[in-house]
């Protein structure tokens, strides 16, 4: 029996900066997760993330991670993501130093 799917997000990482990026419903990229498009079927998700992935002169990476619902939009499921979101943990600089 096929495992349910479970809501995901596309992710990748903006191809100058390195940051990361989530793939919004209007074929933009954010670094905010929670402007992100909730992705609930297995087929559509599959044709955003090519569409997504096309979009080379932006982006590296993309790929389907998986989320739920938070009460500012998606949340990561699991912890990799959740570091990712973040941004590096050697020193406090960039994401990190902007959320104090």
């Amino acid at each position: 029996m096929p495992r349910p799917f479970k809501p995901k997000v596309i992710t990748a990482n903006a191809l100058l900066e390195g940051d990361v990026v989530y793939f919004t419903a209007n074929d933009e990229w954010s670094r905010e997760m929670c402007q992100a498009e909730v992705l609930e079927d297995q087929a559509h998700a599959e044709l955003r993330l090519i569409e997504a992935s096309r979009q080379q002169a932006e982006i590296v990476g993309a790929y389907l991670a998986d989320v739920k619902a938070g009460d500012n939009g998606p949340e990561p499921t699991h912890f990799r993501e959740d570091f990712r979101r973040t941004g590096p943990s050697n020193y406090f600089h960039g994401k990190q130093a902007e959320a104090s």
